[in-house]
C-alpha cells in the first residue's frame, strides 16, 4: 500500500464507493473524516483482516511444535502482578511463540478484545457480551493496606470500628473496584475519608508510601512491596472483599492454537467460554455479598 500514490489511493476508494453505491469518506470538510457506511466498512474491513490473520496463525500452529504470534491485553494491576511469572513460563514452554503484551485500563483493554487488536484481555469484573466471551479466571482478595509508619502497622488486627472516618488514599470512583469497595463498607455502616484518588493501583501505592497512609488495594499488587517491608498488610477478619479477575476473547470463531494454550496456562485447565448470560462480576459480588451478611449476623 505504501507504494501507491495519493492520487491511486483516491481513485482506488472512488472505485469501491461506485461498486457499493456509498460514499465512505466526507470530502466537505478538512480533514477528511468517514461516513456512518464508511465507519462500518472500516470495522467490518478490520474485523476480516483480523480473523484472517488468527487463521493464519492457527494454521502455521498446526505443526507439532507451537509457533505463531499471541497478543494480549491486561488492566495495569494484573499486567504487572502475573504477567512476568505467567510470560515467563509460556516462553519455556513455547519458546517459538511470540507472546506480546499491551497495558491499559479495563475498558481499552475490552476495546481491543473487541477490535480483534488482541487475542486475549485480561480483565477485572468480566462480562460477556455479544461481541466477547470470558472466563472468570480467579477471586483475587482484596485487602487493607499501610505504610510501616501508619498507626495500624503496630497492630495485629483492627476491627471495623476502627475504620470508621478513617482518612485513605483509593481509587477513583468512577471505576468498579471503587464502587465495589464503597457499597461493602456502607453495608458494614463504615465511612471512610477517601482524601486521595487515583485511577491505577500503583499510583496508590506510591500515595501510601510517600504520605504514611493507609488504602484497600489487591492482594497481588502489594505483593512485592508487602515482602520487602515497605508496605504492610493489615488484619481485619469483617472486611471480606475479593476482585473478580476474567480471560475475554472475541466471538464468534476460535483462538488460535497459542492463544488457546497460553489461555489454558493462565486458567490452569482448558480455556473454555463462560456460557452465562449475566455479568460474571454480578454473581461474584453476590455470593460475597452473603458471605459478609452470614460473618456479621
Amino acid at each position: 500500500m505504501s507504494d501507491l500514490t495519493q492520487s491511486g489511493v483516491s481513485q482506488a476508494i472512488q472505485q469501491l464507493e461506485e461498486s457499493l453505491g456509498v460514499i465512505l469518506i466526507d470530502r466537505s470538510k478538512r480533514p477528511l473524516g468517514l461516513t456512518g457506511a464508511g465507519e462500518v466498512y472500516y470495522r467490518g474491513v478490520r474485523d476480516l483482516l483480523g480473523r484472517y490473520r488468527r487463521l493464519e496463525q492457527e494454521v502455521v500452529s498446526t505443526s507439532k511444535q507451537l509457533e505463531g504470534q499471541v497478543c494480549v491485553a491486561a488492566i495495569y494491576s494484573v499486567g504487572l502482578s502475573y504477567m512476568p511469572e505467567a510470560t515467563q513460563a509460556f516462553k519455556r514452554l513455547h519458546p517459538e511463540v511470540d507472546l506480546r503484551l499491551s497495558f491499559g485500563r479495563n475498558e481499552r483493554v475490552m476495546q481491543m478484545v473487541v477490535d480483534g487488536i488482541v487475542d486475549i484481555g485480561l480483565v477485572s469484573f468480566p462480562k460477556n457480551t455479544k461481541q466477547v466471551q470470558s472466563v472468570l479466571w480467579q477471586q483475587e482478595p482484596i485487602r487493607l493496606v499501610c505504610s510501616p509508619q501508619h498507626p495500624f502497622a503496630s497492630r495485629r488486627d483492627v476491627s471495623l470500628s476502627d475504620l470508621q472516618g478513617l482518612e485513605m488514599v483509593g481509587f477513583d470512583r468512577e471505576l468498579e473496584l471503587r464502587q465495589l469497595i464503597d457499597q461493602t463498607l456502607q453495608r458494614l455502616g463504615i465511612t471512610v475519608d477517601v482524601r486521595m484518588e487515583f485511577d491505577n493501583a500503583d499510583s496508590i501505592v506510591r500515595a501510601i508510601q510517600a504520605n504514611q497512609g493507609i488504602g484497600i488495594l489487591p492482594e497481588a499488587v502489594v505483593r512485592r512491596e508487602t515482602a520487602v517491608g515497605s508496605l504492610q498488610v493489615v488484619a481485619c477478619p469483617e472486611l471480606r472483599i475479593t476482585r473478580p479477575l476474567g480471560i475475554m476473547f472475541k466471538r464468534p470463531g476460535r483462538l488460535s492454537r497459542a492463544a488457546n494454550e497460553f489461555g489454558s496456562l493462565l486458567l490452569g485447565r482448558p480455556l473454555e467460554p463462560d456460557r452465562r448470560s449475566k455479568p460474571i462480576a454480578a454473581k461474584a459480588a453476590a455470593v460475597d455479598l452473603k458471605r459478609e451478611s452470614s460473618a456479621i449476623a
